[in-house]
């Protein structure tokens, strides 16, 4: 289930990413809230907000390593976590796949997503920031009640 999850939202940000490439220009900006929701064509060279600019192979290294524990951890517990716990995780490394793909490809990351008042992002960046909202609820709420009901 949780693979599948992370198929779905890895083929939705890939392919997005590829309709901009191949309708847009760089820098290219439309409007589709004027002022308020653009979708603006960049290239993030570096990582969320675009820090560690031009450290690829860093951030490559990086991602690498959190994606491939997270599988692990995926794997070994899908039948024993919590349902939230996993569905958070498996967010996580969908978005950490889909920007490990384009920093990999081509040395950036394809944003696209503009709010105007926000850093550009794209869908994988969405499915992180998701992944560790429900991670947090998971840790705040839903933790405490089952160590609670151990003890």
């Amino acid at each position: 289930m949780y693979f599948i999850i992370i198929a779905f939202i890895l083929i939705a940000d890939q392919g997005i990413k590829y309709l901009i490439r191949a309708a847009m220009e760089l820098n290219q900006s439309i409007p589709l809230i004027d002022g308020i929701f653009h979708i603006t064509y960049i290239h993030n060279y570096g990582a969320a907000f675009s820090i560690l600019q031009n450290k690829t192979v860093f951030l490559i290294a990086v991602q690498v390593i959190v994606i491939s524990g997270i599988l692990v951890y995926l794997v070994k517990k899908r039948k024993t976590e919590h349902p939230m716990l996993l569905l958070s995780l498996a967010m996580i490394v969908a978005g950490g796949l889909g920007n490990l793909i384009d920093r990999a490809a081509n040395g950036y990351v394809v944003d696209f997503l503009d709010l105007r008042f926000w850093p550009i992002f794209n869908i994988a960046d969405i499915s992180v920031c998701v992944g560790c909202g429900l991670m947090v609820l998971y840790v705040l709420i839903i933790e405490p009640k089952r160590s609670r009901s151990k003890i």
